[in-house]
């Protein structure tokens, strides 16, 4: 088998942060999304990878070069418009050829991994398979209704009444028996060669697809709350190691990582937690659900269910930062300058909380 990855989206929903990057690179639990992904394919004994990339495909050609460190061979293939996730294999038909393949969106996130999965399918006779989940918002996905003996009866993209709550999780397999699929159904609506009309498709022509209901947890980490959430999820799954310095007057609690390089000096962290190479948390607190990337300093200052990405600064804020998402390079510090007021640069659809005078 061979994997695909999609990792060609623009990252609207998560403006301004991916104005400029990649919305797959974005790390949950210091770990870039996108990695994670590779990592699954690759634990399933997939060595053959190709990534379909669009406007960011220069940064995560950098970020993930040939697939080397883990042990994969990546092809990178451009997709010049997102014009849906059937397009992307479409396009990617000379990289999968006659093989079968999973297709894994690139900023998904989910428990357990797909070994088991692609290792059934593979010893299958089926044409596809795909990965289903129960949600509460089904009208925002792909959505399956199954007969009583658990069958397809049909697929619907984003419906305004979703005929069940079983919603497509971002993960197919499929045999060649797909490109027959994408050559046969037109652009939807919003103008995109939907993979759910592929997928129908291949049921109402009479191809073996076979749906698995997944009971573990799954995010799509395209908006802010959703990656906290993943983040705190693999926090609390995660092996916890303390590879960088603690001081003597430092606290830390059990479930937290710490990354060699990273300097703990007066300060209490907080499990589940994760603290980047490099890092320096100065008279500070880093609260549970907390992951500071590599590169940052935090002085004075107390954060907590955070994301904080490379080569921040945060100083001396006197109110405590929390379910917050904090971008590369950033700076936010106590300015001593008076009379007191806010002072603030922010780009387009940037998100500012002020309460009792405190950004």
């Amino acid at each position: 088998m061979k994997g695909l990855i999609l990792a060609g989206g623009k990252g609207t929903r998560l403006y301004p942060l991916t104005f400029t990057s990649a919305k797959q690179l974005i790390p949950v639990a210091n770990k870039p999304v996108l990695f994670r992904v590779i990592e699954a394919i690759r634990e399933a004994g997939v060595g053959e990878i190709g990534i379909v990339v669009g406007d960011t495909a220069e940064e995560i050609r950098q970020a993930v070069g040939l697939g080397n460190r883990w042990g994969v061979d990546i092809t990178y293939i451009h997709q010049d418009a997102p014009l849906g996730l059937a397009h992307a294999v479409k396009i990617s038909r000379d990289f999968l050829g006659d093989d079968r393949f999973v297709m894994f969106l690139g900023d998904n996130v989910i428990q357990g991994g797909i070994s088991p999965l692609i290792a059934q399918f593979a010893q299958s006779d089926w044409n596809s398979q795909i990965v289903l989940t129960r949600v509460q918002h089904p009208e925002r996905y792909g959505v399956a209704e199954l007969s009583d003996d658990g069958r397809i009866v049909q697929l619907v993209e984003k419906p305004k009444n979703p005929p069940s709550d079983l919603a497509l999780v971002g993960i197919y397999m499929f045999d060649h028996h797909v490109f027959e699929a994408v050559e046969n159904i037109q652009p939807s609506w919003r103008g995109e060669l939907e993979i759910t009309d592929a997928i129908q498709w291949l049921v109402t022509a009479g191809y073996r697809v076979y749906p698995y209901v997944h009971q573990g947890w799954w995010i799509d980490t395209g908006k802010m709350e959703d990656l906290l959430e993943a983040n705190g999820l693999v926090l609390e799954e995660m092996q916890h190691v303390v590879d960088g310095y603690v001081d003597r007057d430092s606290q830390v609690g059990h479930h937290v990582t710490i990354e060699r390089g990273a300097e703990i000096i007066n300060s209490v962290v907080r499990g589940p937690a994760a603290i980047g190479r490099n890092t320096r948390l100065v008279n500070s607190y880093v609260g549970p659900y907390t992951s500071i990337y590599h590169e940052v300093t935090i002085t004075n200052s107390e954060i907590e269910r955070s994301i904080v990405l490379e080569n921040s600064r945060i100083s001396d804020i006197p109110a405590r930062i929390q379910d917050s998402l904090i971008g590369r390079w950033v700076v936010i510090e106590r300015s001593p300058m008076k009379p007191k007021a806010h002072k603030l640069m922010l780009g387009d659809y940037s998100q500012v909380g002020i309460l009792n005078g405190a950004a």
